[in-house]
C-alpha cells in the first residue's frame, strides 16, 4: 500500500472513530441525564413529605409545673429541651376542664357551639355519648389526607361498653385508651397501676403494669409499624390527675408533697422516651411535637413559678386555669428558641392540622379554630387571632337525650394580647384586667370602664356575637342501660 492509501486509510479510520465517540458520548449523556432526572423525582424534600404530628396533652398541669415556664418548684429537663430547641407559645387557652377541652380540640368548635361546656364523664354519667355522626374529629380529617392515626391515654367522652369500636369511628386506627371510671365496675377507676384500658381486642386490666408505660409503648410500636407513612397520633396523658400515685422510679413518695412532682417527674420522662424514639427512627426533622396540657393543675398542688406561690388553677378561668404550656418542635422546620406571644386556643387544632398535613376542611362545618401553621413554622409573627375564650362550668343535670347544661348561658373569659375580661352567667362583662401590667390579675378595672371604654366595646362586641345560649350536645337516641344514672329532668 502507498504512503498515501496508507494516509487516507488512517484519516478515514479515525474519522469514523470519531463519529462512533461523539455518538456513544451523546447517548451516555442522554442516559445520565435521563437517570438524573428520574432519580430528582423520585427524591421527595423535606418540604415534599408531609409530616408527622404527634400531639401530647398532659392531665391537670399548669405553667407553674414546667421549669422552662418559670417553675421554681421542679425541673423538666426533656420539656424544656423541646423549648430550646423549638417554640414556646405564652399566651394559648384551654378550657378549665378536662372534657371541655378535648371536645373543643378534637372539633375545632368552642363548648357552646358543640354543647359541651362541662365536664361530663360520658362512662360515669351514662346516657350520653360523643357521636361521630355529630361531630367530625381531626382523627376522621387527617385519615381522608393519606394519615395512620392513633391515640393512647384518656378519652372519657364514650362509653366503650356500649360502643366498643367508638375509637374506631372517630376516625382513629389503633388505639390503647383507659375506659374511664364506669359505673357499676370498680376495676375501670384504676388508671395507673393495674389500669383498666381498651383496645382492638376489648377492655381489660393489665396486671402489674403502670399505665403511662402502657401508653407509651403502644404509641413508638405504632411509630415503628407506620413510620413510612404520615402519622397523626394524639396522646391525651393520664399523668398527671389524681388521685395522686407513686411512679417506677419513685416508689415510696408519699402525699400531695412528694407525689405530685413525681408524677410531673414521670411525665417528663416519658416526653424524653417518645422524643428518643423518634429519634431513633430517624424521623425527627418530618415529625411536629407539640406539648401542652388539658387545664389547670389541680387545687391542691401549690407550685412556686418566678417567685410567686401559685395554687392549682383547675376550673377557674384565671390565667393559671386557661393559659397552659404549649410547645411546638421539630428540627429543620419550627424555628429554635423562640417565645411567641401569638394567641391561639385549641380550637385552632383542627385546622392546623389540616394546612400542615394537607387536608381538606370539612364543607357544612363552622370552625371556631383558625390555623396557626404559619405561626409554628415561623412564617408568622403575630397570628390569626384578636382575641380568645376560655369557658368555665356549671351544673349538669340529665335528660332523657343525655347531660346537658343547668343553666342556658356558661361564664368565660374573653383576652386579647394585653386585656383580659371575665363574663358571668348573665352574660355581663364583671371583671377587667390589664395583663401586661397585672398578669396575676389582682387588680379589677372594672369600677374604672369609663377609662377603658375602648377595650369593653371590643369585648362586649365579641359577647353579643356569641350565640344567646349554649348549645346542647348533639345525641341520637339509644335505650338505658342498666348503669346509667336516673334522669331526673326533663328535656327543654
Amino acid at each position: 500500500m502507498s504512503l498515501k492509501n496508507i494516509d487516507i486509510y488512517f484519516k478515514t479510520d479515525l474519522k469514523s472513530k470519531m463519529m462512533k465517540y461523539k455518538s456513544i458520548k451523546a447517548i451516555h449523556m442522554v442516559l445520565g441525564a435521563f437517570i438524573f432526572l428520574s432519580f430528582v423525582s423520585c427524591v421527595k424534600t423535606l418540604e415534599d413529605i408531609k409530616p408527622n404530628i404527634i400531639f401530647i396533652m398532659v392531665d391537670d398541669l399548669g405553667k407553674e409545673w414546667i421549669s422552662c415556664y418559670g417553675s421554681e418548684s421542679i425541673t423538666t429537663p426533656n420539656i424544656d429541651k423541646l423549648a430550646e430547641t423549638g417554640m414556646q407559645f405564652n399566651n394559648a387557652y384551654s378550657m378549665a376542664q378536662c372534657t371541655p377541652t378535648r371536645t373543643s380540640l378534637l372539633t375545632g368548635q368552642y363548648p357552646f357551639n358543640t354543647g359541651w361546656i362541662n365536664h361530663w364523664d360520658v362512662p360515669r354519667w351514662g346516657v350520653g355519648y360523643f357521636d361521630w355522626e355529630k361531630y367530625t374529629t381531626f382523627a376522621s380529617l387527617m385519615q381522608s389526607a393519606g394519615y395512620r392515626t392513633a391515640a393512647a391515654g384518656k378519652w372519657q367522652i364514650n362509653d366503650f361498653r356500649i360502643e366498643p369500636e367508638a375509637m374506631k369511628k372517630h376516625g382513629f386506627d389503633d388505639w390503647c385508651m383507659w375506659t374511664g371510671g364506669e359505673g357499676t365496675n370498680p376495676p375501670s377507676h384504676k388508671r395507673y397501676y393495674d389500669a383498666y384500658i381498651n383496645t382492638h381486642e376489648g377492655s381489660k386490666t393489665y396486671t402489674d403494669e403502670f399505665g403511662p408505660d402502657v401508653f407509651t409503648d403502644f404509641i413508638i410500636d405504632f411509630m415503628k409499624k407506620n413510620k413510612d407513612n404520615p402519622m397523626m397520633i394524639y396522646y391525651p396523658m393520664v399523668l398527671t390527675h389524681l388521685p395522686l400515685t407513686t411512679t417506677p422510679d419513685e416508689p415510696n413518695v408519699e402525699g400531695m408533697e412528694e407525689a405530685f412532682p413525681a408524677m410531673v417527674r414521670y411525665t417528663d420522662k416519658i416526653v424524653g422516651k417518645l422524643v428518643g424514639a423518634i429519634d431513633d427512627l430517624g424521623i425527627r426533622d418530618h415529625t411536629v411535637i407539640i406539648f401542652t396540657t388539658d387545664n389547670g393543675s389541680p387545687r391542691k398542688a401549690t407550685g412556686i413559678r418566678n417567685g410567686v406561690l401559685t395554687p392549682g388553677a383547675k376550673a377557674k378561668t384565671t390565667e393559671p386555669g386557661l393559659c397552659q404550656p404549649f410547645i411546638v418542635n421539630c428540627p429543620g422546620r419550627v424555628p429554635e428558641g423562640v417565645k411567641s406571644n401569638a394567641l391561639t386556643a385549641f380550637v385552632d387544632m383542627f385546622p392546623t392540622f389540616a394546612e400542615l398535613g394537607g387536608a381538606k376542611l370539612p364543607t357544612g362545618t363552622k370552625l371556631d379554630g383558625k390555623s396557626i401553621a404559619k405561626v409554628m413554622l415561623g412564617q408568622d409573627t403575630e397570628g390569626p387571632h384578636q382575641w380568645i375564650c376560655g369557658m368555665g362550668h356549671g351544673a349538669a343535670r340529665l335528660t332523657p337525650e343525655g347531660v346537658a347544661p343547668v343553666q342556658e348561658f356558661t361564664h368565660r373569659s374573653i383576652r386579647d394580647k394585653q386585656f383580659k375580661v371575665f363574663i358571668d352567667d348573665n352574660r355581663e362583662i364583671v371583671e377587667l384586667y390589664n395583663l401586661e401590667a397585672d398578669p396575676l390579675e389582682e387588680n379589677n378595672l372594672i369600677d374604672e370602664k369609663e377609662s377603658y371604654k375602648k377595650e369593653m366595646d371590643k369585648f362586649q362586641a365579641i359577647l353579643d356575637a356569641m350565640p344567646q345560649k349554649d348549645a346542647w350536645p348533639k345525641y341520637r337516641p339509644r335505650a338505658a342501660n342498666p348503669w346509667d344514672m336516673e334522669v331526673k329532668v326533663k328535656s327543654r
